[in-house]
């Protein structure tokens, strides 16, 4: 029986990297698409493809047969406005080329500051920054194509961590645990969404298999929600067997958002951050009834296990071999 085909858009990055592996351990046949070859080895069943989403015609006949399209193409950030729609645009082509169905990750910037705590697919989008507005619009837009017989999956969730660097995790969170530092970027009673990657690639794989349904479904993530308080605990229990914790306990620290304000001014990069540092003033969670009802119980790794794990893929703490993979429960 000949294996399903699909196409990961973006495989070099954190969710891409995670989806080529989730899909090729549930038996697909794998088309890694990045720009340039893997520095390691892709999983067996999966093949790198450097054709660039812009040519749509050469990417579909590389990736002839594939039924699916995971699109894991994340700008970044300071150049969501030049950037963002037009890759969109030109992943949906190819994925109208070659008739397949469209997946992709979305994000809780629709909600906009005025967020209820618990977000269900049905919860209003009232977007109060420009990023949210991008987010919208590429939703709006896979409504528009499902005119056009594109079938899609958006499967939104909260703060990505884990598969490597890039996250709110490893950016400030454990950026000084080396030094004894821990940093939460909000207020530590307030509940915040969290994806642990893995986790979430796995879920990508679970609708993937079950038949699709017409037009745009979108479905929510649950994920870990924690406090600040919860997270910074977990992740001083996790550094604890990892030689990372001080005699003296950690220290624990705020960020310093009127400083990043400033240096916004100049840097782009930092100015984005601020722009979203509401998210951290604001309580949320993602009702993942839906998700659960589409495809029974998802397994989730256990918070300390996936801590545990995120640390060591960021090099931090001693190397400690992991026995068997990490533990999950239904």
């Amino acid at each position: 029986m000949q294996a399903k085909t699909v196409l990961i858009l973006g495989a070099a990055g954190r969710f891409g990297a995670a989806a080529v592996q989730a899909f090729a351990a549930a038996g697909w046949r794998v088309l890694a698409q990045q720009r340039r070859a893997p520095a390691k080895a892709l999983p067996r069943g999966a093949v790198f493809v450097d054709t660039p989403m812009a040519n749509t015609e050469a990417l579909a006949a590389r990736a002839a047969g594939a039924t699916l399209v995971v699109y894991a193409v994340n700008p970044l950030y300071h150049r969501w406005n030049a950037e963002l729609l037009p890759l969109f645009q030109q992943g949906l082509a190819v994925a109208q080329r070659l008739g397949a169905r469209f997946m992709l990750p979305g994000s809780v910037y629709n909600y906009g500051a005025q967020m209820p705590p618990l977000l269900r697919e049905d919860t209003p989008e009232r977007p109060s920054t420009r990023k949210g507005e991008q987010r919208c619009a590429m939703e709006a837009e896979l409504r528009a194509r499902a005119a056009q017989g594109l079938d899609s999956v958006l499967i939104r969730a909260g703060d990505f961590y884990g598969a490597g660097s890039g996250s709110w995790l490893d950016q400030a969170v454990v950026k000084d645990i080396a030094r004894g530092k821990l940093v939460y970027p909000g207020p530590l009673d307030l509940p915040h969404a969290w994806a642990y990657v893995p986790d979430l690639a796995r879920a990508f794989v679970a609708v993937a298999e079950r038949p699709a349904q017409r037009g745009l479904q979108r479905l929510h993530f649950a994920g870990h929600t924690l406090t600040g308080r919860e997270l910074l605990d977990a992740i001083e229990a996790a550094a604890e067997p990892l030689g990372l914790r001080p005699v003296q306990g950690f220290r624990r620290g705020g960020m310093p958002w009127g400083v990043i304000r400033a240096i916004g001014i100049v840097h782009p990069l930092w100015r984005e951050f601020a722009r979203m540092s509401y998210l951290w003033r604001v309580a949320h969670a993602l009702d993942g009834t839906t998700l659960e009802s589409a495809v029974g119980r998802l397994p989730q790794t256990l918070l300390p296990l996936a801590l545990h794990q995120s640390l060591r893929e960021l090099g931090l703490g001693m190397e400690a071999p992991i026995a068997r993979a990490p533990i999950v429960k239904a």
